[in-house]
Formats: structure tokens, sequence, C-alpha cells
């Protein structure tokens, strides 16, 4: 991959009784998500289309089949540690099968207030309250320095923090 070859990720928020499927990353090691709580996704395969690649991740990671879908935005992430990333976030509360073990963590339904208080990526907590509040799709960037959110913008326009 060249430096300037963006990275393409999924992370899909499935919800069921007003709690989301959180991945509690503490299996890896070196892992830059190491100890946080995340939605379910990952890394694009060659060929993926951003559904291919979110649909793909939830059946490996939970055993889960997702059967509708919302996508709801693009994050570009900026880290001066890790690079960019382009994250495509989806919402489901439509999927089938029975969980099953993930190898890169803990799986665990959290009730949405509680996940609040849970170790997240700062930015996280702005997505989440994105998809709470059902905003359009919308393209938000978060730069970070190391684990510190530095700047968000929303659809173009600076967040104040």
């Amino acid at each position: 991959m060249s430096d300037l070859s963006m990275k393409n990720t999924t992370l899909c928020y499935l919800e069921r009784d007003g709690k989301y499927l959180m991945l509690h990353r503490v299996k890896k090691e070196n892992d830059m998500n190491r100890d946080k709580w995340l939605g379910i996704g990952g890394k694009f395969e060659p060929g993926e289309s951003p559904e291919d690649c979110a649909l793909r991740e939830i059946r490996e990671e939970t055993g889960l089949t997702v059967t509708d879908w919302e996508y709801r935005g693009i994050v570009t992430f900026v880290s001066e540690e890790f690079g960019t990333e382009w994250m495509h976030l989806f919402w489901s509360d439509s999927f089938t099968g029975t969980l099953t073990d993930c190898d890169e963590g803990e799986l665990a339904w959290i009730g949405k207030r509680e996940l609040l208080t849970k170790e997240l990526w700062q930015g996280d907590r702005i997505f989440l309250e994105l998809l709470e509040q059902r905003v359009p799709f919308f393209s938000l960037k978060l730069c970070y320095r190391g684990d510190t959110l530095t700047r968000a913008v929303l659809n173009g326009r600076e967040l104040a923090r």
C-alpha cells in the first residue's frame, strides 16, 4: 500500500432491544483498538463494495447474517500515527443466526447509555449520537493525535468541542 492509498474499512452497529452488539478488543496483540469497545467491522478485501465488506465482516466476527441495513455515513479518520482511513458506517436491526465467539475480542450487547461509560474513541461518541438522532447520510472527519481527538468536522463544518 502506497502512502497515497486510503485504507477503507466498515463499521456496523447492530441494534436489538435498545442495545448495540459491541466488540471489546482484548484478544489481539499490537491492536490499535486494544481495550476499546467498537461496533462490528473491518478492512475491505479486493473487489468488495462497502456493503460486501460490512456483511462479510459481520458474518465472520459474529456468526450473524444481516438481512436489511442502512448505510449511514462515511467517517474520515486522520491520524499521525495510523495514517488516513475511510470508514463506511452502517446500522441494522435486521439479522438472523446465532451469535458465535469472535477471535478479535469479546462480543456483548450493551445498552446505549451504558456504552457511553465504556472505553471508546472520542470520535465514536460523535457518530453514535448522529446515529441516535437519525441524522441523514453524513460525512464526518475526525483528526487524532495519538488517542486524543484534535478536530471534528461534520459535513464540512467544524464542530465545537
